[in-house]
């Protein structure tokens, strides 16, 4: 899932941080389904997190979080909830999960504003 207001917000984070944001969303996004998940398909998402980001909960529970919140109400809102339940059941930080639902949200009601209504986001003007 390629999220541009994500992108622009994360024009400060680590570039190590974000490759690995990239990593987990292709995961994420491959074993996820339209369905309730059966125990092997958990088990063979939550084994390939675990190895690329055993040590990160943090960046589990922003991915948990950001794809809640952003597919919220949405025909993705059933594969989203599969995919956040494996981040979680990797270790994902349930304490920032809310946070970053709320952070999802945001950005789904931004990327649903028509282009260039953002404040500083209009195209210059040029005078020839």
């Amino acid at each position: 899932m390629f999220d541009h207001g994500k992108m622009v917000q994360d024009h400060l984070r680590p570039q190590p941080d974000r490759l690995l944001m990239a990593k987990l969303d292709g995961i994420i996004w491959r074993h996820a389904r339209w369905h309730e998940p059966a125990q092997e398909e958990t088990d063979a998402a939550v084994a390939e997190l675990r190895e690329l980001v055993a040590d990160r909960p943090d960046l589990l529970a922003e991915a948990a979080g950001v794809l809640l919140g952003f597919h919220e109400g949405g025909l993705d809102e059933p594969r989203a909830k599969a995919a956040a339940s494996f981040c979680v059941a990797a270790g994902a930080d349930v304490g920032q999960v809310a946070w970053w639902t709320e952070e999802g949200r945001r950005r789904a009601s931004e990327a649903r504003l028509p282009p260039f209504s953002r404040p500083g986001r209009a195209p210059s003007r040029r005078t020839y």
